[in-house]
């Protein structure tokens, strides 16, 4: 029986992969680089199947690239904003994603991320290798106390309850701002509901983002939101770059107006070598690692597998993001 013919945009873990050379026909785009547009456009000319990153766009022209044949876009991300669904639940195509895999290595990054800009972790290790470090100095790399400090925490789905749960094992008084997160959604004991993000803006010692990325968050910490912060506040985005206006950021942090900032993901993302935003000490900057363990990145690497061959094979993924096509398959 032939294989269908599919395309993965990038290496993968190798357990989940090696399911998809198994199953498949499958070409896989070896460089670190995604691949161009144009390439990725090519690539994808009669292909059964799919296997996308977030940073390949896959809008309704390149689906009409793809042709008829295609069947199923499975995504490498819980997130999906990279991918036009309404276009593919148009054409018929399903789309999967890998839910629920990542929280708590995300949260787990998130308050690394919160504690060494609080610390001021990657100035003190510079500061050591730069040969500066001469003897113990009692004004030197003052920061921030996390025990006992408000956390501000934006958006709580499940990545932000993972990290309320980690605030509370320090103490931490938890502020939450989700318009759309349920009454009765379980937290620590003392957590906050603020009705206004300003509210939560200006109470906080830390501000964590844990919002999707649409219309309505983007550029949602900008100026005015800045400018609604402490000025010993500290910002955490392991959400969406696009959800900082890095401008706005830039400024902020250049004239003091918060403390500092520590950042997962960026817009652009990569964030360029030369970006202004790298030239403060007070912006740490890692690149998109939130899911990165060895653990997390094989499961979600075997999801998007299993999504992949499952849309290709006539049966229901187990993670579909328009379960709505499915009749239409039948």
């Amino acid at each position: 029986m032939k294989k269908p013919k599919v395309f993965v945009t990038r290496i993968l873990p190798e357990e989940g992969l090696n399911r998809v050379l198994d199953a498949c026909d499958a070409e896989v785009w070896r460089e670190d680089a995604p691949p161009p547009p144009n390439v990725l456009m090519e690539k994808v000319r009669g292909v059964d199947g799919l296997l996308s990153l977030l940073t390949d766009r896959i809008d309704g022209q390149l689906l009409d690239a793809a042709g008829p044949t295609l069947k199923v876009v499975s995504n490498f991300a819980v997130g999906y904003d990279n991918i036009d669904v309404p276009a593919a639940t148009e054409r018929g195509i399903l789309v999967g994603n890998t839910p629920g895999v990542l929280t708590e290595t995300t949260a787990d990054l998130a308050f690394a991320l919160l504690m060494a800009a609080a610390r001021r972790l990657p100035e003190g290790a510079d500061f050591v290798r730069a040969g500066l470090w001469t003897t113990f100095q009692p004004m030197l790399m003052l920061g921030r106390d996390i025990h006992g400090a408000s956390l501000g925490i934006v958006g709580m789905g499940q990545i932000g309850r993972a990290m309320a749960k980690r605030a509370a094992g320090f103490d931490m008084k938890i502020l939450y701002y989700d318009p759309f997160a349920p009454a009765d959604v379980p937290l620590p004991a003392g957590a906050i509901r603020c009705t206004v993000l300003d509210e939560l803006l200006g109470r906080a010692d830390f501000v964590s983002l844990h919002v999707p990325l649409g219309p309505q968050t983007h550029h949602l910490i900008g100026r005015r939101a800045l400018g609604a912060m402490k000025p010993t506040a500290i910002l955490v985005n392991a959400s969406r770059g696009p959800v900082v206006d890095p401008d706005a950021l830039y400024e902020a942090l250049q004239e003091g107006r918060i403390a500092g900032a520590a950042l997962d993901v960026t817009e652009p993302e990569p964030l360029p070598a030369d970006h202004r935003l790298l030239t403060l000490k007070n912006c740490l900057v890692v690149p998109h690692i939130g899911s990165a363990t060895h653990a997390t990145r094989t499961r979600m690497a075997v999801m998007a597998a299993e999504n992949l061959i499952a849309g290709l094979t006539g049966k229901v993924p187990p993670h579909p993001v328009n379960p709505e096509v499915l009749p239409r398959r039948r």
